[in-house]
This record gives C-alpha cells, structure tokens and sequence, in this order.
C-alpha cells in the first residue's frame, strides 16, 4: 500500500482543528478529529493516527504548515509593533482618551529605545561599616525624613510645625472644643428671673 499524494478534506479539517481550535477554543486530537467528521467512537484513535508521521505524514507536513501560518500571522516585528502602537495612539486620540494616547506613545518611545529605564540595587552590611560612616549615614536618613519626622497630624491634615514652637507646647495640651468645655462646665448658675 503506498502513501497518499494528497490530503482527503476530512484530514484537511483536522489538521486546521488542531492548529486553529474551534469557536470555543483550543481542540485536543480527539475533539478535532470529530469536528471533522471521523466517528466519535474512533476518533481518538484517528487523532493519534493522523498526527504520527509513519501513518500520515501529509497530514503532519500540513500541520507543521498551518503553524508557521498562524506564527507569521501573529509575529511580533519592530516596524509593526511601532505601527499597531500608532494606530492605537491616533485611536485614543479620536475618542478623546488622552491617557491611553500618552501611554501608547510613551510605549513607542520605549520600544524605539528612547527611554532607559535603569535600577541600582545596592547591597552592603552594616557591620561592615566604621562608625563615622554609620553616624554619617544616620544623619543623612534623619536629614532626609526631617520633614516627616516634624509633623504633626491636626485635623487629618500633616502640618509641619517648627522647632521653636514645638518646644513650647504644653505636655498635657488640651484641644480648642475640650478646654471651652471645662471653661463653661465652671461657669455660676445665672438667677432665673420672675416676670
């Protein structure tokens, strides 16, 4: 018995069953050999059949063929990674999602290697320093968080507050609303007066 010369329509299906799925999906052998009309009660059997190369290797030769396809198809090249990028850029544009416009172009830019994106990671013990450069550095994180560290939270808002003021502040400070509150809680009874 010799090798087919070319493939029946029903391996043709399988073949683009298996390489292109179904409307729901990706299809193992099996399903894609009942998709294409082999009997279900076979159809695994079929499915492996059909892709070995020993028994078809017409079959395996065009499912090899449809890959490549669906690879060009779906390659990624510079030109048209910064073309889809424009296009979608003037897409945003016209519907006025001036967001999405800046980050596709700012996309663009990285790709054409206009911007660098660069992180220092720094690794060292503390151990291993001397303590003038441990002092040193200490100073620097208190110089650094200064402004965090001065503030003070009134009302859920951060003001900063100097350091003169901050050492003139009582320790038992009473807020505005607590202290008018013992200020009237002291105040003499008025004398009701008879009409």
């Amino acid at each position: 018995m010799g090798v087919p010369k070319r493939l029946t329509e029903m391996q043709q299906r399988f073949a683009e069953h298996l390489v292109f799925g179904g409307p729901d999906g990706p299809m193992s052998k099996r399903e894609a050999a009942v998709a294409a009309g082999y009997s279900p009660d076979r159809a695994m059997r079929e499915g492996s059949e059909l892709t070995n190369p020993r028994y078809s290797p017409l079959v395996v030769k065009y499912i090899g063929e449809l890959k490549e396809e669906r690879l060009r198809k779906h390659e990624v090249t510079y030109e048209g990674h910064v073309a889809e990028l424009a296009r979608l850029r003037e897409a945003a544009l016209k519907k006025g999602s001036f967001s999405s416009a800046v980050n596709a172009e700012a996309s663009r830019g990285k790709a054409a290697g206009l911007y660098i994106d660069r992180k220092i990671i720094k690794t060292g013990k503390l151990e291993e320093m001397t303590e003038e450069q441990l002092e040193a550095k200490m100073k620097q994180i208190l110089d650094d968080y200064a402004p965090l560290l001065n503030a003070k939270t009134v009302e859920g808002e951060a003001i900063e507050v100097p350091k003169s003021f901050e050492s003139s502040l009582p320790i038992d400070e009473v807020s505005s609303s607590d202290h008018q509150k013992k200020k009237n809680h002291h105040l003499p009874d008025q004398k009701k007066q008879k009409v």
